[in-house]
């Protein structure tokens, strides 16, 4: 984190990063042998952008793994599954259609309340075209999040011009307004779910076995899917208002977690949290830096890194089945 705070158009060493962060914790702690502008660099503008990194990445993750588990496919992720693409569209409807009724939760709320309702209505789809089975799940959402993504292109249409360009951010990903404000919804969301999913860590794991088997375990199927993807959906809702969307994550780092740490999900859930941050934390490194001094959406770098890393594990699954 603290290399990335220092990384940028404008250069700032590690020394002072370290002495501006330790002056805000505790004043006077370090003589200040640096510029105001500096200070604002480093404690305003990437300071909170590097930690909203760190919640995104590590909460896209975790419900990747999660929806991977009870899925029983390894390609699912919330941008597959039509989660982030129902979340983008209740932030664009909030944006360009609503205003900010419920001042700053509005946004975040319409996020969730999207993603929510993508989540259902892929559910739905399911049960309409009579297609349970895990591999046909992840089909139905990858139909339902093109039409939400066509909903959404009408929203942006139908908006303001002038304000359009404001929803490129949630439609190639960005973290360039992160805010400290802000930090306190993507926080306050993994504290309040991320533990429910360590405590089901074994119902995970039972779930990636069959449904058969987990019910033999006690485990309420039906409803345990569902909860997970509520979940999900809550997670992807909030991160996605403000990060925009932002692909692959959910899909490449549970595998990345599971060749490191075994296919324990108490193991597979803590590696992907923190794999994830490291992940996001590093490509927003990258989107700042290649186009200095302008900022590449960070969408960009994740899926030109996350389509290579399908393509592979397609490979890799289709060698295995030979």
């Amino acid at each position: 984190m603290v290399v990335a705070v220092s990384v940028g158009a404008v250069p700032v060493p590690a020394g002072t990063v370290l002495g501006v962060v330790a002056n805000k914790l505790v004043p006077g702690l370090f003589d200040v042998t640096w510029s105001s502008g500096r200070e604002a660099i480093v404690w305003e503008i990437r300071f909170p952008r590097v930690l909203l990194a760190g919640f995104v990445g590590a909460g896209l993750a975790v419900v990747g793994a999660a929806l991977q588990s009870v899925t029983r496919n390894p390609l699912a992720d919330p941008h597959l599954l039509g989660i982030s693409s129902g979340g983008a569209a209740g932030a664009i409807l909030a944006l360009l259609h609503t205003g900010l009724f419920l001042g700053l939760l509005t946004v975040p709320l319409m996020a969730f309340a999207g993603a929510l309702i993508a989540t259902l209505v892929v559910l739905g789809v399911t049960r309409f075209a009579v297609a349970t089975s895990a591999d046909k799940l992840v089909l139905a959402g990858v139909a339902v999040s093109f039409i939400i993504m066509s909903l959404a292109n009408v929203l942006i249409f139908l908006g303001d011009p002038k304000a359009t360009h404001t929803v490129v951010f949630w439609m190639l990903g960005g973290l360039g307004l992160a805010q400290w404000l802000h930090l306190l919804f993507p926080l306050g969301i993994l504290l309040l779910t991320v533990p429910y999913l360590m405590l089901r860590a074994a119902d995970l794991n039972a779930m990636t076995i069959g449904d058969e088997t987990a019910a033999t375990l006690g485990i309420p199927v039906t409803r345990f899917r569902f909860t997970v993807f509520v979940v999900g959906a809550l997670i992807t809702g909030v991160m996605v208002a403000f990060s925009g969307i932002i692909g692959f994550v959910g899909l490449m780092i549970p595998h990345i977690a599971r060749f490191l740490v075994g296919g324990s999900y108490t193991r597979v859930l803590p590696a992907s949290l923190l794999l994830g941050a490291i992940f996001l934390i590093w490509a927003d490194v990258a989107a700042r830096t290649l186009m200095a001094p302008e900022d590449m959406p960070i969408g960009i770098v994740t899926g030109l890194i996350g389509g290579v890393f399908f393509i592979l594990l397609l490979r890799a699954k289709t060698g295995g089945d030979r």
